[in-house]
């Protein structure tokens, strides 16, 4: 496909300026934020070995180790943020020879990590409780993993405990392939699930580039961007979901698709589907690539038609392997039916009900008429990115499309932020208040990661909350002094765009 215009990340030829520093920085964060796991990662009642480690007995279940656990933990986290952001400095021009230093960055940032326990979310133990559904022959769009006998000693999270499975039928088979293979072990189970997601971020970190590549963007700075991102190490592989194989499937139909094999990347693009549907909104735009530039609108159709049959047909298939058909598709409102503060529309309805209450009126209803209101708004964009634009631009038209599904819901999780980074970076993310909106956006998401969910004893004296706090006042702590204090980045947060010269693009 034709490429992007370049934006003002396309390199100058400035060499690397001691990159290893930031590297050698961030693993040590890395390396903080394993041994923080130890003491308040997610660990399952299940796991008897774990739980019989005395390094873990002492860092678990005594106050001064939880303690240190969190002090470690959010030290070692805002470190890394911090690494990336000097590695970015360190790496300013982004000439050819700085891709060995941030494929350095991430292997050595991400090894720690990936052996971890599963830090920032449990959704890794439900994926394991969804697998014994699968196993024990139950319908997991009907039956939630109550129906499993002690979900609870798995470490699954109650809230969903009865909700319907709301991922497609390629992780059904995945979930259920770990749990025959593991007998249900979670340790284990939890260790092939990283490797899934481990292969997700190779296909991110093999595409980004690419895809960069097409439209003119400095690969580099794409990757760097994407993939040595905090937010992206810190969900994909430290919390180990699986949007990470999701979004790297997508991106590599995506790229395949651009480069003329739109067969071959709607099959990767379904795949994706096949894990979360959310992907589905990656279609259209593939059917504009296939009917390519300057088609009739008869043929945008027919290549839309086209996409959307191979793509369903795949899906059918395999509901009809599984027995269970499309029942994903009723699921799909599970993870939606909440809303968070932070969320720009959930902050909104908690106004509008807070003074709908306020007045007698049904606060609530009014907004849940607000979110839906917004959800139609979030379609309008899409229809008019899918419609309308420049054929050279369909993958930044996408990143926009997929931006309001996100932006406009009621909640949005730290990952659902990753979701956009790669198609924003490959299309340029310009050095202004673009690329300062996802320094803050980083920061603020690590910070919030960090106070978010720990696994703390309930017997102690220190309180989970308590635990929470003093996570927060050093996660927030460093990153105030990241903006305000520090000579090296807070230039990066609060200096003046200028815009460089002519030929000087950076």
């Amino acid at each position: 496909m034709p490429a992007q215009v370049p934006l003002s990340d396309v390199a100058t030829q400035r060499g690397p300026n001691r990159p290893n520093i930031a590297i050698v920085q961030g693993f040590i964060g890395s390396l903080l934020m394993w041994m923080g796991s130890l003491g308040v990662g997610w660990l399952s009642l299940a796991s008897a070995e774990l739980r019989r480690t005395p390094i873990i007995i002492w860092l678990r279940f005594e106050p001064a180790g939880a303690v240190l656990s969190v002090l470690l933990l959010a030290l070692g986290g805002m470190l890394l943020v911090r690494s990336w952001l000097r590695l970015g400095q360190r790496l300013d021009g982004w000439s050819d020879d700085t891709r060995p230093y941030v494929l350095t960055a991430i292997v050595a940032w991400t090894i720690p990590l990936a052996a971890s326990l599963p830090l920032f979310s449990r959704d890794v133990f439900a994926y394991i409780a969804q697998g014994q559904v699968m196993v024990a022959g139950l319908n997991p769009y009907v039956d939630g993993y109550s129906q499993i006998s002690n979900y609870l000693q798995i470490g699954a999270d109650d809230l969903w405990a009865q909700s319907p499975t709301p991922y497609g039928p390629v992780f059904l088979w995945i979930e259920e392939g770990i749990v025959r293979i593991t007998g249900g072990n979670p340790d284990t189970s939890i260790i092939l699930f990283r490797v899934v997601a481990l292969l997700g971020v190779a296909l991110c970190v093999y595409v980004v580039p690419k895809l960069a590549a097409l439209h003119s963007i400095n690969a580099n700075r794409a990757l760097w961007l994407t993939a040595a991102n905090p937010l992206f190490l810190i969900n994909f592989v430290a919390a180990i979901h699986n949007d990470a194989l999701m979004i790297g499937l997508a991106l590599a139909g995506l790229y395949l698709a651009a480069t003329k094999r739109p067969v071959l990347g709607i099959l990767l693009i379904t795949l994706s589907v096949g894990i979360k549907p959310i992907t589905l909104i990656f279609l259209p735009f593939v059917g504009l690539m296939w009917a390519g530039r300057g088609a009739s609108w008869p043929r945008r159709f027919l290549y839309w038609f086209l996409t959307a049959g191979m793509s369903l047909g795949i899906l059918w298939v395999m509901g009809y392997v599984n027995t269970f058909g499309f029942g994903w598709v009723g699921a799909l409102s599970t993870p939606g039916s909440v809303w968070i503060w932070y969320a720009p529309v959930g902050f909104i309805g908690l106004v509008i009900a807070s003074l709908g209450d306020a007045v007698g009126l049904p606060g609530w209803d009014l907004a849940g008429v607000f979110h839906t209101l917004a959800r139609v708004a979030s379609l309008v964009i899409i229809a008019l990115q899918v419609f309308r634009g420049d054929h050279s631009r369909l993958v930044r038209r996408l990143a926009i499309a997929f931006a309001a599904i996100v932006l406009l819901a009621p909640m949005i999780q730290s990952w659902y932020v990753v979701w956009l980074i790669p198609l924003f970076a490959v299309t340029g993310i310009r050095d202004d208040w673009q690329v300062k909106f996802l320094y803050f956006t980083v920061a603020f998401f690590m910070v919030y990661a960090i106070t978010d969910q720990l696994d703390i004893f309930p017997y102690f004296e220190i309180s989970l909350m308590m635990a929470r706090q003093i996570a927060g006042v050093i996660a927030l702590g460093f990153a105030l002094y990241l903006v305000f204090v520090d000579r090296s980045t807070k230039v990066l947060f609060l200096r003046r765009y200028r815009p460089a010269a002519p030929g000087l693009m950076h």
